[in-house]
């Protein structure tokens, strides 16, 4: 007796799990596979080592980049201070230097206070400070040498100024 082949009731699979299915691992698709995987490993190190290297290259180029700016800006500087008119410049602006002739203003504290006398300084006059220095000077180097007390009955600006002192 001859059966006959019924349709099975299977669910209708899809193109890819049939594919899947009816795949068979052959010796050669599985060493091909296990070359990829070993060239895989292999090349690893290396690309790693490659990529480390472009960003410290990057880096440097960066570091060097920069050091040319600062070397241009030096250079810009020492060309504007081979200009006359630049010196001259700042000799004003930093030292308060003035021309013969010129008169200087130069106002100091805040812009509530007076300013005093009300006098303008002019460059070609000649100033003398109200102290006399050298006399101060001598006074205390004739003290120092001819004294006769002790040093402990001396007064020192160290000891003045020390807060056991006082």
């Amino acid at each position: 007796m001859v059966r006959e082949r019924t349709a099975e009731s299977r669910p209708a699979e899809s193109r890819p799990a049939e594919w899947l299915r009816n795949f068979r691992l052959s010796g050669f698709a599985l060493s091909m596979l296990a070359l990829v995987v070993a060239a895989l490993l292999v090349l690893a190190a290396p690309l790693k080592t490659l990529i480390e290297q472009r960003q410290q290259i990057a880096q440097l180029e960066q570091s060097l980049a920069d050091a040319q700016d600062a070397v241009d800006d030096l250079n810009a500087q020492v060309a504007r201070w081979s200009d006359p008119a630049y010196i001259q410049a700042q000799a004003r602006e930093r030292l308060y230097y003035v021309m013969p002739g010129d008169i200087s203003y130069l106002i100091v504290g805040s812009a509530g206070e007076s300013g005093g006398s009300g006098e303008l300084p002019i460059s070609d006059q000649i100033q003398t400070t109200q102290t006399d220095w050298l006399g101060g000077l001598l006074a205390s180097t004739f003290t120092a040498g001819l004294t006769t007390a002790p040093p402990e009955q001396l007064e020192s600006p160290q000891q003045l100024d020390s807060p056991e002192q006082q």
